[in-house]
């Protein structure tokens, strides 16, 4: 008999996701309450990031934490009325985030990180999106020369231990590499392997089309109604209910919002992030997204224009959009990209699912049978949707997974 399965949420995982387990023989039914890719999926900044080994920890440094308690970075932002509400789930980001528990986190990540462009390119050949996805990998840019020397000899040591290849420049090199840029930075790393991704709204369409093209459903529902009926699963949607064996919850910084009313405690909370498109006022066009460190923000060519993307809010959903991290960050990037005019009547604001341990939440919910989590990808949700939605197929329907699932599984959560 043919399994069936719902998986809720149709960003870049849930659509992973629907695909896997339909090439694996799954009849699937994808819902959400809007279009595919049209949420965090097309909001990021676009990178695919092989060479990010690393999870983005807590900052551990006293200088870094008295100059981000100030409040006036454009690395990080907090909203003073949601700190409460964040409290534990930093406390436990800190104690994951000590050197050795990072180490850890690395190498659970590895497996993951290392297919996350081999499992794009395969949905990106069949789906005919070649022309939106490039093999530009990624500019890590330093504004002060002391910094920029450390983090040369640390991306060395990381580039020789995994086998990812790099190049560095000073000023000059750069300004030759990426004739766009003015002056302000010391110099940077070229990060070769990432892919970057021309309208990151339009691969997860795309991904979606390519799963429509094969038989799948897509259905506009509620994912909030989901119920266990007898020995699978419903939800409500605008075509009537929609049963089956399996669901898969994928619904990223949502997720809580139908595994909390099912007894579940998994500590994910939202990192919020901003970006605007801009015409470009340089002299040459941007090849390569640069990813400003000292200033938290990326600017990356995209099919709009150049997309500025800010760095970390923290702010819980039911907030107001507040713009001060985004003003601040053009201020600092006008003159260096040329940024131009603004293009986007306001600028858009979406979640990033994260989680403490900086893993995300993959396999089985422990007390229901049927049930498959899928989400709290982090800042990698792009990066990672095809080869996590590959590892949570691969265990529904029993197949030997590609890596051990262990680090990820919900159960880690109680």
């Amino acid at each position: 008999m043919t399994r069936s399965a719902i998986v809720l949420g149709a960003g870049i995982v849930g659509v992973s996701v629907a695909l896997h387990l339909q090439a694996r023989g799954v009849q699937v039914t994808l819902v959400d309450r809007r279009g595919p890719g049209e949420e965090t999926s097309h909001g990021n900044a676009g990178l695919i990031e092989s060479s990010s080994v690393v999870p983005y920890g807590f900052p551990r440094d006293w200088r870094t934490l008295l100059r981000l308690v100030r409040n006036d970075s454009t690395v990080l932002r907090y909203d003073v009325r949601s700190l409460p509400a964040y409290a534990r789930w930093l406390a436990s980001f800190w104690r994951e985030s000590s050197p050795a528990r990072l180490a850890q986190a690395a190498r659970d990540m590895l497996p993951l990180i290392e297919r996350s462009v081999a499992e794009h390119d395969a949905f990106v050949a069949r789906a005919g999106l070649r022309d939106i996805v490039r093999p530009t990998g990624w500019l890590e840019a330093w504004r002060s020369p002391g910094p920029f020397e450390q983090e040369m000899r640390t991306a060395r040591g990381v580039a020789d231990a995994h086998a990812l290849h790099i190049e560095t420049f000073d000023a000059q090199g750069l300004r030759a590499l990426e004739p766009s840029l003015g002056e302000g930075y010391a110099g940077a790393i070229h990060w070769i392997d990432p892919a970057s991704v021309a309208d990151p709204g339009a691969l997860t369409k795309g991904y979606a089309q390519l799963f429509l093209r094969d038989g799948g459903a897509f259905a506009r529902g509620d994912a909030r109604t989901l119920a266990a009926v007898g020995k699978g699963w419903r939800v409500q949607t605008e075509d009537g209910p929609v049963s089956a064996e399996l669901a898969v919850v994928a619904l990223g910084p949502w997720s809580d919002l139908v595994t909390q009313p099912l007894g579940y405690r998994v500590p994910l909370m939202v990192k919020r992030g901003y970006h605007m498109h801009y015409a470009s006022e340089a002299r040459a066009p941007l090849v390569r997204p640069v990813v400003d460190i000292e200033g938290g923000y990326v600017v990356a060519p995209m099919r709009r224009g150049l997309r500025l993307t800010t760095g970390v809010e923290l702010a819980t959903r039911e907030r107001a959009p507040n713009y001060t991290q985004l003003d601040a960050a053009e201020r600092e990037a006008r003159p260096v990209f040329g940024l131009g005019a603004r293009l986007d009547e306001t600028p858009w604001m979406g979640l990033r699912p994260c989680t403490p341990d900086m893993r995300p939440v993959l396999g089985p919910a422990p007390r229901h049978t049927g049930l498959w989590f899928a989400f709290g990808h982090n800042h990698h949700g792009l990066t990672l949707g095809p080869v996590t939605a590959r590892l949570v197929a691969e265990q529904i329907v029993g197949e030997t997974p590609f890596t051990d699932p262990a680090p990820y599984l919900p159960a880690r959560f109680g």
